[in-house]
This record gives structure tokens, sequence and C-alpha cells, in this order.
């Protein structure tokens, strides 16, 4: 998961009408919402306006909120307040929203007076904000719960993740070294309509540029990434240190190249590198330590599959690039692998993580160093982006395990067998029909449940297969 917890902005709402009639409701109501941003400490930074009592108040609150750069706006009714006084600024809103149905007090008693009733009547203007909202076609997400427990901050901290994701992939850029594999038809996509629709932009690299970069790098940035590789793998004896400071160099050109672009994900195709001819080999294990840095990866040119594992980073934490490579219907689990590519963060905790001299007849080329490990047993899920055509695009989840499964000796690239809850075939029977692609993210954790709030936030079609 990103380092940083997720930044939201508490918008409490209520009206000048009942400050004659309860003196200091405004400062008691106030307290109110600090003391929620306090519960949420642990799941959220929480920024809290000042209660908003008219339109004036709310859009200046939206504007600072969009100013600072925060993820999303958790909308409060601090007492009954009129739709109408928030009905721009939450319409215009660039944040992704939730609605938190709470009061301050969750128990009606005998003793409740009118002013008791009046700090507690948050739900009507709840239904009145979100039939507003619903009237203007805007997405958002509701918590009615508790507030104080532990039910509300999960469900909020559920919220704030996806928020935080939606939030960067709308700023996200895609850097996509050379071109997309010929004849990949699920990886391609109208650029224009994904970023007019979903935020990410895609930006082309040259290939040349890519050498030039790693040609400009001192030694001792190379020296250095070597060393801390040295301390963390287990490296293989038979790799000589020329393909090693190769290896080296590719990466760190990659990683200065896409800080220069402003770049959070990439993607690189075998044939682009190839047919360039000045490159050596293939960059495998700069994909894998890219991904365990926080960078979106996939291969082939694949922006699309690059832009779900920085969500999946963003969202649920060490997002995994791969693929479904064959089915095992004996354990009724999916071999899960990609040419050599992988997340090294989700690497079985009881095995070390190997840097190993591997021939790889794709690309023609030399041998590139690959990280080789098996994947991490235990519950996880699979989400895959997919282009339906326009401004439709559609996110199929599949949960279920990876499994404490054999070795494959020959196989040298990252894998792991996964079993999807719902069974091999009904899950690929599912996820055909709903054209999910070949190339996804893997999580490990039953993420699911994020992912669907994810796609309410983001405006995309959900299917759990």
């Amino acid at each position: 998961m990103s380092e940083r917890l997720p930044t939201i902005g508490i918008l409490g709402i209520m009206q000048p009408l009942y400050d004659d009639m309860i003196p200091g409701i405004t400062d008691r109501q106030a307290d109110y919402a600090r003391s929620i941003a306090d519960s949420l400490a642990d799941v959220a930074d929480c920024v809290v306006a000042d209660p908003v009592r008219g339109r004036d108040d709310a859009e200046r609150a939206m504007r600072g909120f969009e100013n600072d750069g925060l993820d999303g706006v958790l909308v409060v009714m601090l007492t009954y307040g009129p739709s109408l006084r928030v009905t721009r600024a939450l319409h215009e809103a660039r944040l992704p929203l939730c609605l938190a149905n709470i009061q301050p007090d969750p128990v009606v008693t005998p003793e409740w007076d009118m002013d008791d009733m009046t700090y507690n009547q948050g739900i009507h203007g709840a239904q009145d904000t979100a039939n507003a909202m619903v009237r203007a076609g805007r997405s958002f997400d509701v918590v009615t719960e508790e507030w104080p427990g532990d039910a509300f901050r999960e469900r909020v901290g559920r919220w704030a993740r996806a928020a935080r994701a939606v939030t960067a992939w709308k700023r996200l850029k895609v850097g996509v070294v050379g071109y997309p594999m010929n004849g990949m038809g699920d990886a391609r996509v109208d650029e224009t309509a994904w970023m007019r629709k979903l935020g990410p932009e895609i930006a082309y690299i040259a290939p040349g540029e890519l050498h030039r970069t790693m040609a400009e790098l001192p030694s001792s940035e190379v020296e250095a990434l070597m060393a801390e590789e040295n301390e963390r793998f287990e490296i293989d004896e038979r790799l000589p240190d020329h393909e090693r400071e190769d290896h080296a160099r590719m990466q760190l050109g990659l990683e200065r190249l896409l800080a220069d672009r402003g770049c959070g994900a990439y993607s690189t195709h075998f044939d682009a590198i190839a047919e360039d001819g000045r490159f050596a080999r293939l960059p495998m294990a700069s994909a894998s330590n890219l991904m365990a840095k926080g960078y979106g990866f996939a291969g082939e040119g694949d922006a699309l599959a690059a832009s779900i594992v920085y969500a999946g980073h963003e969202l649920a934490g060490d997002g995994h690039f791969t693929e479904m490579y064959a089915m095992d219907f004996p354990t009724d689990s999916i071999l899960m692998s990609h040419m050599g590519e992988g997340n090294w963060k989700v690497a079985r905790d009881d095995e070390p993580v190997r840097l190993i001299k591997r021939p790889l007849g794709i690309g023609g080329l030399d041998d590139p160093p690959t990280l080789l490990f098996r994947i991490q047993p235990g519950p996880a899920t699979l989400a895959s982006l997919v282009a339906l055509g326009g401004e439709r695009f559609r996110l199929v989840v599949a949960e279920g395990e990876v499994l404490d499964s054999q070795k494959l000796p020959a196989l040298e690239m990252p894998y792991g067998q996964f079993r999807p809850a719902s069974g091999v075939r009904a899950c690929m029977d599912a996820w055909l029909r709903a054209g999910g692609t070949h190339h996804m993210v893997m999580n490990l954790g039953r993420t699911a449940a994020d992912w669907k709030v994810f796609c309410d936030m983001a405006d995309v079609e959900f299917v759990q297969v």
C-alpha cells in the first residue's frame, strides 16, 4: 500500500437557522467534526473545514480541499442543512465524495430534548443532499454507521484508500517505451477517451532516449544499486558483473526518465527494445525493482495494465503484474506468471528472492538478469481493466488464494498458482464473458470490496467473477 495515509477533507454541513434557538451550536458541532477526524486518525489524515452554513462557505471549503491536493471529501451533516446550499459545490467537485450518514449520539433516550433532536437530525440532511447528488448524476459513496466504532473506521478507511487511488489515477502519466505489441488487441485503448473519462495519460518514450540516459549515468549510482541488490537478494554465482552492470544502468535510466517525465507507471515492449539495435538485453529485473518502489508496470506496451498495477499499489498495496499462464485442473488453480517481471514484495517470506542468470529467447538479445521468486501463499485478488469502447470501462475482479504449491524448477520467472474462490471453470467462463484481459494486477489479500468502491468512485463498471 502507499506509505502515506489518504488525505481527506471533512465538510461539515449545517445552517444559521439554529444559532438563535441554541446559542453556541455552531461551535459545539464544529467540535463534533473534529472528534470525527480524531477517530479516523489511523486510516486517514483529515483536514476539517469550518462548518458550512451557506453556499459561499461550501464553495470556499471545496476550493481549499482541491487546492491543497487532498484525495477525497467526507461530507458530514452537523445538523440538517438544505441541499441547495451545497449542490453546486458537490456537483462540480473534482475529488471523490463520501456521504457519512452519522450523528453525534447513536442512541435515542428519554432524556433527549429539542436541543438533542437538533444535534442529531443529520439523517434528513443526508437524504436531501444525497437526492441532489443523485439528480446531478454525481458518483459518491455512503457510510451509515455509529461514528466512533470500528465499522465506521473500516468503511471510511476503505473509501479513503479508493479515493486516494482514484485521485492518483486521474493524475497518472504512463510512459510507454517504444510502442505496444503488434496484434495484441486487449491492451489497445482510445487514449483521448481514456484520459477524458478516467484521467491517465500516455507518454511515448523513444528507446534512444533510454539509451542516452543510461550512458550518462555515473558509475557510482550503478555500483550503489548493485550493492543494494547484494544485500537484498541471493545472487546467482553464474551472473557476471557486466550483465548486472548493464541491468543496473537500464533500471536507473528508466527511473530517471520516468521521474523527468512525471510518470508513475510505465511499460516496455521486448520488440521495441530488441529492434532498436543498441541494447544488449531486456530490462526484466528493472521492472521487478521499480514495481517494488511503487511504479505501475506492464509488459508489451500495455498502458492499461500498467495503470491498474499502479492503482493496485495505491488501493491495496504492492501491486504485482502477472498473467494467467495455464490451468491446472487437479488443483482447481491457474499458474500465474509472466516473462520475468514481477513485484518481489509479494514473494514468499520463507524463501530468498534470487537474482539469476537466465537465458531468454524472446527478443533475440543476451541473457537478462531476472528476479526469481514464488508468490506468498494465502488470499489474493486479481483485477483486469477492460476498455469497452468510447468512454466505457470495466474492471473484472477475482478473489481466491495463492496455493502452497509445487516448485517448477524449469520456470525461471516469478510464479505461483492461484485458486479462484469460484473455481477455475466458473471463474474463467465469467472472466472471458466479461472480456477480462490477459494482463492484470494481483494484490495479496481479499480486496474485491476495495476495488468495488474504487470503481464506484471512478465510474467504472465492476464485475466480480
